[in-house]
């Protein structure tokens, strides 16, 4: 299909692109192990491609700031987002590989996750800068960590609007970049890895974080910080396959609710939902929902 017109962006990602090698096995092998795999799939992915796909799979106008390589893969990755109606405009071949993610899924939908970065590397704040009048203008920005921390930090100075930072992988991270930050999304683990203590209300609602937070909880959920309050949101029930796109479709539908205007907390719960049905397929994006399986979810779950 045409790649869309990158005018009138509800949703910019800046962030990372992979080609997804997914592999399916019984159990997941130990150190020294070698396992027979019972099925082997590849997908787009990449932490930033994911929540792209999650956001306008759920009917937003989204844009995309990255790189690809020089390699096969990146005809494939520009492919996939333009279908899903992603513009990839400012989604930009550099020399070398496109970034790869290999994806071990055993039955208890447990998994394991290596990233080869490769092209998503070179993203540099040349790259944003060249994207500003798109920054300046969307309301809705979300970055992650699979890029250099320069570029992410470029696109919270050029965010006009609601500028989401899903830390990922987690590391410590700069007051500048924090103070940049209008919602902050993290997993337990990568909570603890950013503040440097476990997750609590306490710990929550510290001065040095921004003043929206949320922690996801997989199955159970997320926490939810808005000022000095914290709220708890359940997920619903549903039969879990695959949790590798999960946390990646909750940014996505997250983004997707506030460039709505949907108020903070009802957005979270819409976007656990859509985490919620994500993960009854295969791959980081194969299960992501529409808006209307999530609207139908939530009516069904009394959410």
């Amino acid at each position: 299909m045409d790649e869309p017109s990158s005018a009138g962006a509800e949703i910019v990602v800046v962030g990372s692109v992979n080609l997804d090698l997914v592999v399916r096995v019984e159990t997941l092998p130990h150190a020294g192990e070698t396992v027979l795999a019972t099925g082997y799939h590849e997908f787009v992915g990449g932490k930033g491609g994911n929540q792209a796909v999650a956001a306008a799979r759920l009917g937003r106008r989204v844009a995309f700031v990255g790189h690809v390589g020089t390699d096969q893969a990146a005809s494939t990755v520009r492919s996939a987002l333009a279908d899903e109606g992603v513009d990839v405009t400012l989604l930009t071949p550099v020399d070398g590989p496109t970034g790869r993610a290999f994806v071990q899924v055993d039955d208890e939908a447990e998994n394991q996750i290596i990233v080869v970065g490769g092209a998503n590397g070179a993203l540099s704040e040349a790259d944003v800068a060249a994207a500003a009048p798109l920054l300046t203008g969307s309301p809705v920005v979300v970055a992650q960590l699979e890029v250099p921390l320069e570029a992410v930090v470029a696109a919270g100075r050029r965010t006009s609007g609601v500028f989401v930072l899903n830390p990922a992988p987690a590391q410590e991270l700069p007051r500048e970049l924090l103070a940049l930050v209008d919602v902050l999304v993290v997993n337990e683990g990568e909570f603890e890895v950013v503040t440097g203590a476990p997750v609590s209300e306490e710990a929550l609602t510290s001065s040095s974080l921004p003043e929206r937070v949320v922690v996801t909880l997989g199955g159970r959920g997320a926490l939810v910080r808005d000022g000095a309050s914290v709220l708890s949101v359940g997920a619903p029930r549903v039969e879990v396959v695959d949790t590798t796109g999960a946390g990646d479709t909750f940014v996505g539908a997250l983004a997707a609710a506030l460039a709505r205007d949907v108020p903070y907390a009802d957005a979270v719960r819409w976007a656990v939902g859509a985490a919620s049905l994500s993960t009854q397929a295969l791959g980081a994006t194969s299960g992501m929902p529409s808006a209307a399986e999530v609207d139908r979810l939530m009516s069904t779950s009394g959410s």
